[in-house]
């Protein structure tokens, strides 16, 4: 069943992209330059997922808030040079980390043609995901604040024990999704929310910005991730560009199983042994498809959006402002 949502074609929902384009400029040439290194091979390993073919999600975020923000703090229309850093340090830790990721999930294929570790094998991509990360770190210490330096590290230490997290798996059911939704802030909100954080900082003096700049991010990005996780069951894989139901094929109960598992109780055993018996991942998928389990995820990220708006909605009125609220409307209605 593939998805017929609603695509993103509306004038209404082009505008957050066109505000933070030119902010944008450059933004994969910038990162080849941090990634500058001697030997080829690790070259074209690390610049293989920056070839301007991604969303830039996450780094169009991070520029809105900036702009945000200054403008509340003081009515400013300049963009710090450490603020637009920040956009790109957060771009270079979200693909370390799929790099990373795709090794541990032994995943072959990604924004639609082959993962690092299938054309180069595992050891040179858990490498290349590592010089990624070390470049970011020296761009990060580039920016000369401490504050911001322990903000985004602590992404990089969730990253990993969101990963931990997601290896392991919670017997209890009330603690099963409290278990998923912490896993979720830590492998893909955490990111967000602290690199929102860390623009706030630069821009505007007051610790209640930060926190709103925070909870935006926050809110965004479990938002997200839940939609993600819907569209593991309700997209077509080459509109994905990366397979289908594949959550399922790696042991993981995501949300839409959890909402499922309610109504299906016999998924429980299938959850605990992570769907390693034959048939379990068909069986899991058709009980998801039978059950409200798609729809009440999609609600749970209807209620981290709505969060998401009213914190942001706190800020002095701008075009970015309306921008991010915008931004939780594309969250919600992406089908990709």
């Amino acid at each position: 069943m593939c998805s017929c949502r609603k695509t993103i074609s509306d004038e209404k929902y082009q505008d957050p992209f066109q505000l933070g384009r030119k902010d944008l400029k450059n933004l994969y040439e910038d990162i080849k330059k941090e990634l500058l290194v001697s030997t080829a091979e690790l070259r074209e390993m690390c610049e293989y997922y920056f070839d301007g073919k991604g969303k830039a999600f996450r780094p169009m975020i991070v520029v809105l808030m900036a702009r945000a923000c200054n403008i509340h703090h003081n009515n400013s229309r300049e963009m710090q040079a450490s603020q637009r850093s920040v956009a790109v340090i957060a771009e270079m830790i979200h693909t370390a980390s799929l790099v990373h990721d795709d090794v541990i999930d032994d995943a072959n294929s990604r924004r639609g043609k082959m993962t690092v570790n299938q054309i180069w094998g595992e050891r040179k991509a858990v490498l290349a995901g590592d010089f990624i990360l070390s470049a970011a770190s020296v761009a990060l210490a580039r920016i000369g604040n401490t504050t911001i330096i322990s903000v985004l590290t602590q992404v990089i230490e969730d990253l990993v024990r969101g990963e931990f997290l997601q290896l392991g798996s919670k017997e209890n059911e009330n603690e099963r999704f409290a278990h998923y939704l912490e896993k979720t802030f830590k492998k893909t909100a955490s990111l967000i929310a602290n690199s929102c954080k860390a623009v706030s900082i630069l821009g505007c003096p007051d610790p209640k910005v930060h926190e709103i700049a925070y909870q935006y991010g926050k809110n965004v990005g479990i938002a997200f991730q839940l939609i993600d996780d819907v569209l593991d069951f309700t997209s077509c894989a080459d509109h994905l560009g990366k397979p289908t139901a594949a959550d399922l094929k790696l042991g993981l109960a995501t949300g839409p199983v959890l909402f499922a598992c309610r109504q299906f109780p016999e998924m429980n055993a299938m959850i605990m042994r992570r769907f390693s018996k034959p048939g379990d991942v068909e069986r899991a998928r058709k009980y998801v498809l039978q059950s409200d389990g798609v729809q009440q995820t999609t609600y749970l990220a209807q209620r981290y959006c709505h969060e998401a708006t009213r914190e942001i909605s706190k800020l002095r009125p701008s075009p970015e402002r309306e921008a991010l609220i915008q931004l939780t409307e594309m969250v919600l209605l992406r089908d990709k």
